[in-house]
């Protein structure tokens, strides 16, 4: 369906044998090695022409998720949907006006073409204070836990969104599960900007909530 985007599905193993140094430098990941990799393509643009949002496709070139956002200014809810428009994900602001922009994610059940969403959220991501002060020099971007709060399910997210450079790690293990980077074209003289980019997602962590996360950090960091 984006065959300008297509690309081969990695996996990332210590003992994989590589035909070429190309390859070798394709497969080099932050995210942990000995398990097996989903890299999807984010484009951050909408589909439908009066919406912005985004759309996923996989190595296929295949559409996987996408987000079409009809509210010019600060939206207050994100619904990330699957390849037909299902609601696969809702995403809601906690607060209208606070210091800390905090967000709460939900899973939804489509029935009869309408959206059901649970009272309480599944997970909440909440940015780091530290980030709104100009002088500090902190390099987490902000904290995403479970609900009820279990710290084996909590993460931290490090780097810099709008450099397209991030890594989410599993707090207790230390290990990164989730790596946001530049896209690398395999054409020479062809350059991607940075509204398109690889989403890196681990075996043991789900796409749909690493997107869900990628959507927040946009709201947080992109202005």
């Amino acid at each position: 369906m984006f065959p300008f985007l297509k690309h081969r599905s990695r996996s990332v193993h210590g003992d994989d044998e590589l035909s070429s140094p190309e390859q070798r430098v394709a497969l080099t990941s932050t995210v942990e090695t000995g398990q097996a990799c989903t890299t999807l393509t984010v484009w951050r643009k909408s589909l439908l022409v009066s919406c912005q949002g985004f759309t996923v496709i996989d190595s296929n070139g295949d559409l996987i998720y996408r987000v079409d956002n009809y509210a010019r200014t600060r939206p207050e809810e994100l619904i990330l949907m699957d390849k037909d428009g299902s609601s696969v994900l809702l995403m809601h602001r906690t607060k209208k006006i606070t210091l800390v922009d905090s967000w709460g994610i939900y899973e939804t059940k489509d029935t009869n073409g309408e959206a059901k969403v649970p009272k309480s959220p599944i997970w909440y991501m909440r940015k780091n204070l530290k980030m709104n002060l100009l002088s500090t020099k902190s390099n987490i971007l902000a904290y995403v836990f479970s609900v009820p709060f279990d710290k084996k399910n909590s993460y931290v997210i490090k780097g810099s969104y709008r450099c397209k450079s991030c890594k989410i790690m599993h707090v207790p293990s230390n290990r990164t599960v989730v790596e946001i980077k530049r896209k690398e074209a395999r054409t020479k003289g062809v350059r991607f900007g940075s509204d398109v980019f690889d989403l890196v997602v681990g075996s043991d962590f789900d796409t749909g909530l690493a997107m869900a996360l990628v959507l927040l950090l946009d709201q947080m960091f992109s202005k």
